[in-house]
């Protein structure tokens, strides 16, 4: 819920500087979105609220399963801007052509991959010139922070040297870093608009220990998160790593 929250609002800041700085209230037209590996939906719901036209891809069907229930709940008005698909990221030429979206969302997904270029230059060739490429990775550079804080001081050593960590899924992922990830952009010409860090506070909590249920506290709690992540040198050391390009218009 922090992570999907402190995304959603840089993103929604990066998409009105980039598309609809000093635009009039009436002027903001619907973007066209992709987002690769939707999940439940979270990302694909909050932007169609706010008047895009947004395809979720996703490959698992249960997961698909879980968006559709999550878009049935919204009025009818938004669930018509929400189109779904079955497939990987990296086939998405399959249905789309080239400079197809504006947005391109990839959250979550890289860490799964075994190397992040060929499904950032897949996502790049549907990207629209002047469009936008969103990428949430694990930050490769803040690998021991988890298990240093746990006091898991082998294990912290340990991810000092590797790329490669288990997620609290049991899941065996990959990490990204910052530099490599930077270089990448600018060889697929969707070149680094702006970083974020994700989660330099909440990583740290235990998998128990949920949000606060108090509003005040849960919106201070987003407060902290939000400035952190945009602030040297705490967003370098955050669980994730939120990057946002732009192709040359």
């Amino acid at each position: 819920m922090v992570r999907q929250e402190l995304v959603a609002r840089q993103l929604a800041e990066q998409i009105t500087e980039h598309f609809f700085h000093g635009a009039a209230g009436g002027g903001a037209r619907p973007l066209r979105v992709l987002d690769v590996g939707c999940g439940q939906a979270t990302q694909v719901v909050r932007l169609a609220r706010a008047g895009h036209l947004v395809t979720g891809l996703d490959p698992d069907p249960v997961t698909l399963g879980a968006a559709r229930g999550a878009i049935g709940a919204e009025p009818p008005q938004v669930q018509q801007r929400i189109s779904l698909l079955t497939g990987e990221g990296g086939d998405c030429g399959r249905w789309f052509g080239p400079g197809t979206f504006d947005v391109v969302l990839c959250h979550g997904v890289l860490m799964y991959m075994p190397e992040a270029e060929p499904m950032l230059a897949s996502l790049a060739r549907v990207l629209a010139p002047g469009g936008m490429l969103s990428v949430v990775v694990r930050n490769g550079d803040a690998l021991a922070m988890r298990p240093g804080c746990a006091g898991d001081w082998a294990g912290a050593v340990e991810a000092f040297g590797t790329d490669r960590y288990t997620n609290r899924l049991g899941l065996h992922t990959r990490a990204d870093r910052l530099e490599p990830l930077t270089r990448t952009l600018a060889e697929i010409v969707v070149p680094l608009r702006r970083w974020y860090g994700v989660r330099v506070f909440t990583d740290q909590t235990p998998d128990h220990v949920g949000p606060p249920v108090d509003g005040r506290q849960l919106a201070q709690l987003l407060d902290a998160e939000e400035r952190a992540g945009r602030t040297d040198p705490y967003r370098a050391v955050a669980a994730l790593l939120h990057l946002v390009g732009t192709r040359p218009g």
